[in-house]
């Protein structure tokens, strides 16, 4: 079978519904009991009042699997698929301005769980299975509105819930003080979302705390890396997973930082979308949404631990095979795999792009054409004389 998006897609939907045929009642149901990751969701439709709740999977024990992304690396787009399937999501609709009660506590206690606690949840009506995929959007579990909702055995961590108390932090000098105590960004970015951070707090729908807890950290390591020495030859790093081929070039500049991507659409053609910035930063919000983020985040973490400045190309290749999108996390943890590999080392930037394009059937010419490090290079800076 060609492994077009299409069957890939349809191989994918065919397996969960057989799943389905054995446990569908599970998922349809008034009510569910299971251990919940820990997770929350916060939606972004009718804003500024938004569905908000728990993710639940109707199984009981470590689920912590099914909402932990930075330990996804190396699984199938179908593994990762059914991760998503698996969770109920409850929801109750609440205003993001000034987030409080007794349902929002129980979200925030939920957030800064440790281990994965027990959840039952009842709905006013039963939920239905989610059957069909449409490779437009994420997928996600079944979804019901909320009519109780109780939680039981939650362990909270004792660093987020220290940055939770402390009403005169920041939001993002929090988020900083958790990723330098070492929590994970997915538990970072369920925090910053369900309010918890902040001296005005409120709730940020899940999919823009995602992109602002990258861009808060990002922004972060990159003003360390403008005080390190240059590195001295060109690096190329790659990787792929789930259809997704990364190119990175890092080579001798103050920093720039650029990111393109290209995607096969249906009908043949192939589209481009492409982002850049300099020691300024970025003055819009990128045409590639979160995925920018993501991967300035990875190199940022590498460069600042090697102590290095440089200049940035990553190439990303979205291919056919990445039929259902799961998620710009995949980004940050493919950049953040492809920079823990061997570069190879050339002389000359132009050797770099060549080597960077090497897997791709993108050829190098469309590349350069798409982008804009060429113009950057070019307009060197006064201070690159000094």
């Amino acid at each position: 079978m060609d492994p077009t998006a299409a069957n890939i897609r349809k191989s994918i939907e065919n397996n969960w519904n057989e799943y389905l045929s054995k446990y569908g009642n599970l998922f349809s149901s008034d009510s569910i009991s299971g251990s919940s990751p820990p997770s929350v969701f916060v939606g972004s439709f009718g804003y500024p009042k938004v569905g908000v709740g728990p993710m639940v999977p109707p199984i009981h024990g470590d689920t912590s699997l099914l909402d932990a992304p930075e330990r996804w690396l190396g699984k199938t787009l179908e593994e990762i698929v059914n991760f998503r399937l698996n969770l109920v999501r409850g929801i109750q609709k609440v205003s993001v301005i000034n987030p409080q009660g007794r349902y929002i506590e129980n979200l925030q206690d939920l957030a800064m769980s440790q281990n994965t606690p027990d959840s039952d949840i009842t709905f006013y009506k039963n939920t239905a299975p989610v059957t069909v995929l449409d490779g437009e959007s994420a997928p996600f579990g079944p979804m019901g509105e909320i009519k109780s909702a109780k939680f039981s055995g939650m362990t909270s961590s004792k660093s987020i819930e220290k940055t939770y108390y402390d009403k005169d932090l920041r939001a993002e000098d929090a988020v900083l003080h958790l990723y330098n105590s070492g929590i994970e960004i997915s538990k970072i970015q369920k925090c910053f979302s369900i309010g918890m951070f902040g001296k005005e707090r409120r709730l940020v729908p899940t999919r823009w705390s995602i992109t602002a807890t990258d861009d808060i950290i990002s922004k972060s390591l990159v003003s360390e890396i403008l005080d390190y020495s240059q590195i001295d030859s060109c690096m190329i790093f790659t990787h792929e997973h789930l259809g997704n081929l990364f190119s990175v070039l890092l080579f001798p500049h103050r920093w720039i930082f650029e990111m393109e991507e290209a995607w096969h659409t249906d009908k043949g053609q192939v589209g481009f979308g492409a982002d850049a910035e300099d020691a300024n930063g970025i003055d819009h919000y990128p045409s590639i949404a979160g995925a920018y983020f993501a991967a300035k985040l990875g190199i940022a973490e590498y460069l600042t631990k090697k102590k290095r400045q440089a200049g940035v190309l990553v190439l990303r290749e979205i291919r056919p095979d990445y039929a259902i999108p799961v998620g710009v996390w995949q980004v940050r943890e493919a950049i953040r795999a492809a920079m823990t590999k061997h570069p190879i080392l050339v002389d000359t930037i132009d050797q770099g792009i060549d080597l960077a394009c090497k897997q791709m059937s993108i050829s190098k010419n469309e590349w350069l054409a798409k982008g804009t490090l060429l113009k950057m290079l070019k307009q060197k800076s006064i201070t690159d004389f000094f």
